[in-house]
């Protein structure tokens, strides 16, 4: 999607916890109880449009599901809401 940049799992590992970025996991709050990664937020999909206002659209924000699927939707997500800099994990937790 134009706009949206896909990292893969390995790519993940090396910014993962750097300052002045948004790491969201975007799973239920259930996925994200049993299982996730260090440094990310738990921001469930369906609650992103409305809890995004909270966030600093200049910065650069991550978003991580369990597949890609979630988190592809989320970057479309934020991109509408004028997010400027948005990365997918492409496969998600599975690709970890």
């Amino acid at each position: 999607m134009k706009g949206v940049q896909n990292i893969n799992g390995k790519e993940l590992k090396s910014i993962v916890g750097k300052k002045g970025k948004y790491f969201i996991d975007v799973r239920t709050v259930g996925e994200y109880r049993g299982n996730h990664m260090k440094g990310f937020q738990n921001i469930p999909l369906n609650d992103l449009a409305s809890k995004a206002n909270q966030l600093d659209k200049n910065k650069e924000v991550i978003v991580i599901c369990q597949s890609g699927m979630r988190s592809k939707q989320a970057a479309k997500v934020l991109k509408k809401l004028g997010f400027q800099h948005v990365i997918n994990v492409s496969g998600g937790m599975n690709g970890l």
